[in-house]
Protein backbone atom coordinates (compact mmCIF):
# COMPACT_ATOMS: atom_id res chain seq x y z
CA UNK A 1 0.00 0.00 0.00
CA UNK A 2 1.55 3.71 -0.87
CA UNK A 3 0.28 5.77 1.63
CA UNK A 4 1.04 9.06 -0.57
CA UNK A 5 -1.23 7.99 -3.13
CA UNK A 6 -3.82 6.20 -0.80
CA UNK A 7 -4.27 10.17 0.84
CA UNK A 8 -4.19 11.50 -2.91
CA UNK A 9 -7.26 8.66 -3.93
CA UNK A 10 -8.73 9.77 -0.20
CA UNK A 11 -8.88 13.51 -0.89
CA UNK A 12 -9.85 12.91 -4.49
CA UNK A 13 -13.04 10.82 -2.96
CA UNK A 14 -13.77 13.44 -0.57
CA UNK A 15 -13.57 16.36 -2.97
CA UNK A 16 -16.06 15.03 -5.29
CA UNK A 17 -18.22 13.42 -3.15
CA UNK A 18 -18.77 16.33 -0.80
CA UNK A 19 -21.41 18.26 -3.02
CA UNK A 20 -24.70 18.29 -2.79
CA UNK A 21 -26.53 15.86 -4.83
CA UNK A 22 -29.33 13.28 -4.52
CA UNK A 23 -27.88 10.75 -2.75
CA UNK A 24 -26.60 12.84 -0.14
CA UNK A 25 -29.86 14.61 0.69
CA UNK A 26 -31.15 11.56 1.04
CA UNK A 27 -28.61 10.32 3.33
CA UNK A 28 -29.24 13.90 4.67
CA UNK A 29 -33.19 12.82 5.36
CA UNK A 30 -32.46 9.62 6.94
CA UNK A 31 -30.04 10.57 9.51
CA UNK A 32 -32.35 13.05 10.14
CA UNK A 33 -34.99 10.81 11.14
CA UNK A 34 -32.75 8.86 12.66
CA UNK A 35 -34.94 5.50 10.06
CA UNK A 36 -32.36 3.04 8.99
CA UNK A 37 -29.14 5.39 8.96
CA UNK A 38 -26.96 2.17 9.14
CA UNK A 39 -27.78 0.06 6.39
CA UNK A 40 -28.10 3.35 4.12
CA UNK A 41 -24.87 4.83 4.79
CA UNK A 42 -23.55 1.22 3.84
CA UNK A 43 -25.11 0.98 1.40
CA UNK A 44 -24.31 3.79 -0.04
CA UNK A 45 -20.32 3.39 0.66
CA UNK A 46 -20.28 -0.23 -0.45
CA UNK A 47 -21.98 1.21 -4.40
CA UNK A 48 -19.77 3.80 -4.10
CA UNK A 49 -16.72 0.90 -4.02
CA UNK A 50 -17.68 -1.27 -6.12
CA UNK A 51 -18.33 1.89 -8.79
CA UNK A 52 -14.40 3.33 -7.99
CA UNK A 53 -12.97 -0.41 -8.24
CA UNK A 54 -14.81 -0.73 -12.07
CA UNK A 55 -13.52 3.10 -12.75
CA UNK A 56 -9.91 1.95 -11.56
CA UNK A 57 -9.89 -1.18 -13.52
CA UNK A 58 -12.02 -1.31 -16.43
CA UNK A 59 -14.17 2.05 -17.65
CA UNK A 60 -12.01 2.72 -20.61
CA UNK A 61 -13.35 -0.91 -21.88
CA UNK A 62 -16.68 -0.27 -20.71
CA UNK A 63 -17.52 3.24 -23.16
CA UNK A 64 -16.07 1.50 -26.02
CA UNK A 65 -18.03 -1.32 -25.69
CA UNK A 66 -21.70 -0.18 -24.40
CA UNK A 67 -21.82 3.34 -26.58
CA UNK A 68 -26.13 2.88 -25.47
CA UNK A 69 -24.98 3.16 -21.83
CA UNK A 70 -24.77 7.03 -21.27
CA UNK A 71 -28.02 7.74 -23.13
CA UNK A 72 -29.89 5.08 -21.34
CA UNK A 73 -28.71 5.93 -17.80
CA UNK A 74 -29.19 9.88 -18.68
CA UNK A 75 -33.28 9.48 -19.65
CA UNK A 76 -33.79 6.99 -16.71
CA UNK A 77 -31.75 8.90 -14.17
CA UNK A 78 -33.67 12.12 -14.77
CA UNK A 79 -37.16 10.25 -14.72
CA UNK A 80 -36.51 8.78 -11.08
CA UNK A 81 -35.25 12.08 -10.03
CA UNK A 82 -38.41 13.85 -11.51
CA UNK A 83 -40.67 11.32 -9.42
CA UNK A 84 -38.40 11.41 -6.46
CA UNK A 85 -38.61 15.05 -6.59
CA UNK A 86 -42.53 15.14 -6.96
CA UNK A 87 -42.74 12.80 -4.04
CA UNK A 88 -40.69 15.16 -1.56
CA UNK A 89 -42.49 18.37 -2.81
CA UNK A 90 -45.52 16.55 -1.82
CA UNK A 91 -44.35 15.91 1.52
CA UNK A 92 -43.49 19.54 2.16
CA UNK A 93 -46.72 20.32 1.68
CA UNK A 94 -48.15 17.59 3.74
CA UNK A 95 -49.63 18.50 7.61
CA UNK A 96 -47.08 18.99 10.35
CA UNK A 97 -48.16 15.79 11.56
CA UNK A 98 -46.84 13.67 8.99
CA UNK A 99 -43.24 15.81 9.08
CA UNK A 100 -42.72 14.84 12.73
CA UNK A 101 -39.29 13.45 13.54
CA UNK A 102 -41.21 10.57 15.91
CA UNK A 103 -42.91 9.54 12.20
CA UNK A 104 -39.07 8.10 12.41
CA UNK A 105 -39.31 3.79 11.01
CA UNK A 106 -42.45 4.68 9.31
CA UNK A 107 -40.90 3.65 5.86
CA UNK A 108 -39.55 -0.26 5.78
CA UNK A 109 -36.04 -1.21 5.06
CA UNK A 110 -36.56 -2.82 2.11
CA UNK A 111 -38.29 0.14 0.31
CA UNK A 112 -35.93 2.60 2.02
CA UNK A 113 -32.73 0.44 0.32
CA UNK A 114 -34.71 0.33 -3.00
CA UNK A 115 -35.05 4.01 -2.77
CA UNK A 116 -31.39 4.55 -1.92
CA UNK A 117 -29.87 2.28 -4.38
CA UNK A 118 -31.83 3.85 -7.23
CA UNK A 119 -30.74 7.33 -6.64
CA UNK A 120 -27.45 6.00 -6.81
CA UNK A 121 -27.36 3.34 -9.52
CA UNK A 122 -30.00 5.54 -11.81
CA UNK A 123 -27.73 8.52 -11.37
CA UNK A 124 -25.27 9.21 -14.32
CA UNK A 125 -23.34 11.55 -12.27
CA UNK A 126 -22.41 8.78 -9.53
CA UNK A 127 -20.77 7.08 -12.55
CA UNK A 128 -19.48 10.26 -13.79
CA UNK A 129 -17.29 10.76 -10.86
CA UNK A 130 -16.61 7.46 -9.49
CA UNK A 131 -16.21 5.33 -13.03
CA UNK A 132 -14.53 8.42 -15.39
CA UNK A 133 -13.22 11.22 -13.30
CA UNK A 134 -11.36 8.76 -10.54
CA UNK A 135 -11.14 5.92 -13.38
CA UNK A 136 -9.21 8.33 -15.18
CA UNK A 137 -7.05 9.62 -12.81
CA UNK A 138 -5.96 6.07 -11.20
CA UNK A 139 -4.21 6.23 -14.35
CA UNK A 140 -1.37 8.67 -13.20
CA UNK A 141 -0.60 6.19 -10.73
CA UNK A 142 0.70 3.17 -12.61
CA UNK A 143 1.00 -0.01 -10.30
CA UNK A 144 -0.67 1.92 -7.43
CA UNK A 145 -3.89 1.77 -8.54
CA UNK A 146 -5.01 -0.42 -5.61
CA UNK A 147 -3.74 2.52 -3.28
CA UNK A 148 -5.96 4.83 -5.13
CA UNK A 149 -9.15 2.99 -5.44
CA UNK A 150 -8.55 2.12 -1.35
CA UNK A 151 -8.57 6.27 -0.86
CA UNK A 152 -11.08 6.96 -2.75
CA UNK A 153 -13.38 4.15 -1.19
CA UNK A 154 -12.52 5.05 2.64
CA UNK A 155 -13.44 9.00 1.45
CA UNK A 156 -17.19 7.24 0.48
CA UNK A 157 -17.25 5.43 3.59
CA UNK A 158 -16.02 8.10 6.28
CA UNK A 159 -18.57 10.78 4.24
CA UNK A 160 -21.50 8.97 4.10
CA UNK A 161 -21.48 7.96 7.66
CA UNK A 162 -20.52 11.17 8.77
CA UNK A 163 -23.21 12.77 6.93
CA UNK A 164 -25.63 10.19 8.12
CA UNK A 165 -24.68 9.75 12.09
CA UNK A 166 -23.83 13.58 12.06
CA UNK A 167 -27.02 14.76 10.73
CA UNK A 168 -28.77 13.45 14.35
CA UNK A 169 -26.94 16.93 15.89
CA UNK A 170 -29.37 18.92 13.65
CA UNK A 171 -32.14 17.33 14.76
CA UNK A 172 -33.38 19.75 17.65
CA UNK A 173 -33.76 21.87 14.56
CA UNK A 174 -36.27 20.09 12.80
CA UNK A 175 -38.40 19.27 15.59
CA UNK A 176 -40.33 22.10 14.00
CA UNK A 177 -42.40 21.45 10.76
CA UNK A 178 -41.61 24.37 9.28
CA UNK A 179 -37.51 23.21 9.10
CA UNK A 180 -39.01 20.20 7.49
CA UNK A 181 -41.41 21.39 4.71
CA UNK A 182 -37.76 23.35 4.34
CA UNK A 183 -35.48 20.36 3.93
CA UNK A 184 -38.09 18.26 1.90
CA UNK A 185 -38.80 21.34 -1.05
CA UNK A 186 -34.65 21.92 -0.92
CA UNK A 187 -34.67 18.05 -1.58
CA UNK A 188 -37.18 18.36 -4.63
CA UNK A 189 -35.49 21.68 -6.08
CA UNK A 190 -32.46 19.34 -5.71
CA UNK A 191 -33.53 15.98 -7.85
CA UNK A 192 -35.10 18.39 -10.07
CA UNK A 193 -31.74 20.58 -11.17
CA UNK A 194 -29.89 17.25 -11.58
CA UNK A 195 -32.49 15.99 -13.38
CA UNK A 196 -32.54 19.23 -15.67
CA UNK A 197 -29.07 18.87 -15.91
CA UNK A 198 -29.42 15.05 -17.30
CA UNK A 199 -31.90 15.88 -19.92
CA UNK A 200 -30.15 19.41 -21.22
Amino acid sequence: MNFPIFTTGLMMGLSLIVAIGAQNAFVLRQGLRNEHVFPVCLACALSDAVLITLGVTSFRQIAALLPWLDPLMRFAGAAFLICYGARSLYSALRSSEALAVQEAGASGLRATLITCLALTWLNPHVYLDTVVLLGTISTRFTGHEVSFAAGAATASFLFFFSLGYGATLLRPIFLKPTAWRVLETLVALTMWMIAFKLLR
